[in-house]
């Protein structure tokens, strides 16, 4: 089986080979969830520090300051209607996976979040990658109905993983 996430490191303390996992078992579960073929996908995920991500987040967000997750979609799937279901990724091939785009995790923020929240840090980023591997199939939480099917489907993901709902710690949206 093909490695679905392909991980690149540009900082922080990362065990290298444990996000790897966290990651690749995070983005499965959320295709399988959304019934999308994992063999014909792949998923670039950047492990990085505070500084790179503030670096990143200044760069595509104009917010010269370190965030938890960020997310690149290959592809604008996004439902056009508040609360509707975004649309489906192009199909891949198991030969030539499609792009479903980028993510990048900084380490000292989620590491510090996880803490914050008295959560496992691995429940935290399980949390995280769901998420954002969602905002890479188009969903989103600007608008109201968005948020709560993308929340909705967040805690589905993570209970089909064993992960309680991050919500009911008081966790708010990753951004």
């Amino acid at each position: 089986m093909a490695d679905l996430i392909d991980l690149v490191h540009e900082g922080g303390d990362w065990d290298l080979t444990a996000l790897h996992d966290l990651a690749e078992r995070a983005a499965r579960a959320t295709l399988a969830y959304l019934d999308l073929p994992a063999a014909e996908y792949e998923i670039a995920c950047l492990a990085c520090n505070d500084a790179r991500i503030a670096e990143l987040n200044a760069q595509f967000r104009a917010k010269a300051v370190p965030t938890n997750v960020l997310s690149w979609p290959a592809w604008d799937l996004s439902a056009e209607e508040d609360g509707g279901l975004p649309d489906l990724p192009p199909e891949g091939d198991p030969e030539d996976p499609e792009s479903l785009g980028n993510i990048a995790l900084a380490y000292e923020t989620c590491l510090r979040e996880a803490l914050d929240q008295d959560k496992a840090s691995s429940a935290h980023l399980l949390h995280l990658v769901v998420h954002s591997v969602l905002h890479l199939l188009g969903y989103d939480h600007i608008r109201d109905k968005d948020a709560a099917l993308m929340e909705e489907t967040e805690i589905a993901i993570l209970a089909s993983m064993g992960v309680q709902n991050p919500y009911d710690l008081g966790a708010g949206v990753p951004s």
